[in-house]
């Protein structure tokens, strides 16, 4: 038997159904024309009209449809005024909930998939990095601070500062508390109902598992030391992901993840982008040109030194 799921006007997915509960929905004016529908074995998403020939005999021949599309109406409608592709109450004991899900919950197969481009991914990793770094830089100069505080009230004097355990164990808060904050911010970001940071939601992009399902917290922690793994062995893991089938990288590949665009995997692949988009190109070119001043900066450095020593 063949599960049926629909789309409301709301976007609200319901679902599983039998094909004879859409042909009761239909009968009683709460599947629109235009109301998408799927099930297994179709590619996509489709609308309804396109549809009704398979579950309402004889309904798919346009005047057919157009008439059994009338007669619902009419007979469902209250009066004139009332709105023909308004969703009644179930009528039918086997009408499915109207408990509304989360669209990022959804996980829909049988659309296309856009995977998210190596330069979209690194798009999206400098907002990380700067959202992260000047949170870290904020955190780091509120411990250096405690840290001279306190240690030099234990110990006595700047000279005996690093004599305590309390001022060693400071410093090692100094560098710790920054990692531990990265670590959460990536896992829970990436497992929570975006499924992205605040980068990957800029540019338009998620993470997944390799069903295109939410990772978990967990995962999300493992994703992240493999990341460090894919840049420690100069930065090849991250360049993998310009050149695999499925444009994954290494943290990918041992995390068992993908990084899609923000409609695969719902019931709107044909929302999906392929091109690079605003926001991803002007970060790329302001830390473009970000770069190259630091690169003149460093040419002029080596000039001046040079010129000096002569």
């Amino acid at each position: 038997m063949t599960d049926w799921y629909y789309s409301d006007s709301d976007r609200n997915r319901h679902g599983p159904v039998r094909a004879e509960d859409l042909a009761e929905l239909h009968s009683h004016g709460q599947l629109s024309p235009e109301t998408l529908v799927w099930r297994e074995g179709m590619e996509s998403w489709r609308p309804w009209r396109e549809m009704i020939g398979e579950i309402v005999p004889g309904a798919g021949r346009p005047a057919v449809a157009a008439a059994t599309f009338a007669t619902a109406t009419a007979d469902s409608a209250p009066d004139a005024d009332a709105n023909p592709y308004a969703i009644a109450e179930p009528a039918s004991p086997y009408s499915p909930p109207r408990a509304a899900l989360a669209e990022t919950e959804q996980v829909v197969h049988g659309g296309e998939i856009v995977y998210a481009g190596f330069w979209k991914r690194v798009a999206a990793s400098m907002i990380d990095g700067f959202v992260v770094g000047v949170a870290g830089m904020v955190i780091q100069m509120i411990l250096m601070m405690v840290l001279f505080g306190v240690g030099i009230g234990m110990s006595g004097s700047p000279e005996n500062l690093f004599a305590s355990s309390g001022a060693i164990a400071m410093i090692v808060a100094v560098y710790l508390i920054p990692l531990i904050m990265q670590v959460v911010y990536f896992a829970m970001f990436h497992a929570s109902a975006k499924q992205a940071t605040l980068g990957k939601m800029a540019i338009g992009i998620k993470v997944t598992d390799d069903n295109g399902g939410r990772i978990s917290t967990a995962r999300g922690v493992g994703r992240y030391f493999a990341y460090m793994v894919s840049s420690l062995i100069l930065g090849i893991g991250l360049l993998m992901a310009a050149f695999t089938d499925r444009k994954r990288g290494l943290h990918d590949m041992m995390a068992s993840t993908l990084v899609v665009d923000r409609w695969a995997f719902t019931a709107y692949p044909e929302r999906q982008r392929r091109e690079l988009g605003t926001v991803a190109t002007v970060i790329l070119v302001i830390f473009g040109v970000l770069i190259a001043l630091y690169l003149v900066f460093l040419l002029f450095m080596v000039a001046a030194m040079g010129l000096a020593s002569r």
